[in-house]
């Protein structure tokens, strides 16, 4: 799964909550720089953000024990790791 994942991708946390005792709601976004950045990460279909998101839902599951509900969305911002500063500061790049 890494070799297919863009090197220039940052995973940012929208939403982190407990909605009922075992169950964990996540929301997080994925930045891109490109349109064909954001495609791969997609894949045909969601074909690849279903896999990335199972697989990460696994291991968080593992690290919390507990249920969780991910929701990721693919986002493109050309460029951010040069000109967008705050969000390298903010996702502590």
């Amino acid at each position: 799964l890494h070799q297919e994942i863009p090197y220039s991708v940052a995973v940012e946390i929208e939403e982190f909550k407990e909605i009922k005792p075992g169950v964990t709601l996540i929301r997080a976004n994925i930045w891109v720089e490109k349109p064909s950045q954001k495609g791969i990460l997609i894949g045909k279909e969601g074909s690849m953000l279903k896999k990335i998101g199972k697989i990460s839902r696994e291991e968080i599951e593992k690290l919390l024990s507990t249920k969780v509900y991910l929701e990721l969305w693919v986002t493109v911002k050309k460029n951010w790791t040069q000109k967008d500063p705050s969000i390298k500061r903010s996702l502590s790049l």
